[in-house]
């Protein structure tokens, strides 16, 4: 059984390879089409299941992408497999690829002013033919618009917002209210990773999807949020068990 979307715990993933997903959003760019990107894991999951408001607010958004191998775990319990995980970080170098491939417009918002600039500059010397129109670090006032109308104002045709859930997505749903076009993705901690502060693991740790234990042992503080993963597997057990009744 081979289903377009997939919910998992509430949340209804695409069901897509990494590649169809990426022709569907380029296609969506050059048609001027509004465009809103959530790659969810399970710490995404787990917080919308706790919170209605960021529940609904997912559910408007055009893509959900399984980012995270519990999520492909998770479907998989369900009996309603996902072809295959969709890293956001992935899916973020293909769009800049295909972004200076098209002399695209880029937007860069989120994350403290010295890795933001750090990862503009990489960007633009490793995609040398994109046009980045602007970038603005993360520290603003969410309750003021005039960021949302100072970036609609350089005509973006992406946006990539760096400030961790639910914070990014709900940027992204007040912008899409008034903008006329544009692909907006949440990328969370990605900036790190473009700006050379963090690395990303190992092509070994990836190609094994054990990434989360790369990203444990360089960062044992994130013990805490990883304890999120086995509480997710329990959840969609329960739900399975639910469905067999």
């Amino acid at each position: 059984m081979n289903l377009d979307k997939v919910s998992v715990l509430g949340v209804s993933f695409d069901n897509k390879t990494k590649e169809t997903f990426l022709k569907e959003l380029i296609e969506r760019i050059r048609h001027n089409k509004k465009t809103f990107v959530v790659t969810a894991n399970p710490e995404i999951v787990m917080y919308a299941k706790k919170n209605a408001d960021y529940m609904s607010l997912l559910n408007e958004a055009d893509y959900i992408a399984a980012d995270g191998i519990g999520i492909i775990k998770g479907a998989k319990i369900l009996e309603t497999p996902i072809v295959e995980r969709v890293a956001g970080f992935d899916l973020l170098t293909n769009l800049l690829e295909k972004a200076s491939q098209q002399g695209s417009r880029v937007y860069f918002l989120g994350a403290k002013e010295d890795v933001l600039q750090s990862a503009v500059q990489n960007v633009q010397k490793k995609y040398p033919s994109i046009q980045i129109v602007g970038s603005r670090n993360g520290y603003f006032d969410f309750s003021d618009s005039s960021i949302i109308e100072a970036v609609q104002a350089t005509q973006p045709d992406m946006v990539f917002v760096a400030l961790g859930f639910p914070k990014q997505e709900q940027w992204i749903h007040q912008y899409m209210t008034t903008a006329s076009k544009g692909l907006l993705m949440g990328v969370g901690g990605s900036f790190d990773v473009l700006s050379g502060k963090s690395k990303r693991a190992p092509k070994l740790f990836i190609d094994l999807n054990i990434e989360w234990l790369y990203r444990l042992i360089k960062q044992p503080t994130r013990l805490k949020r990883m304890m999120v993963l086995p509480q997710f597997l329990l959840e969609v057990k329960r739900e399975k068990k639910k469905q067999q009744r």
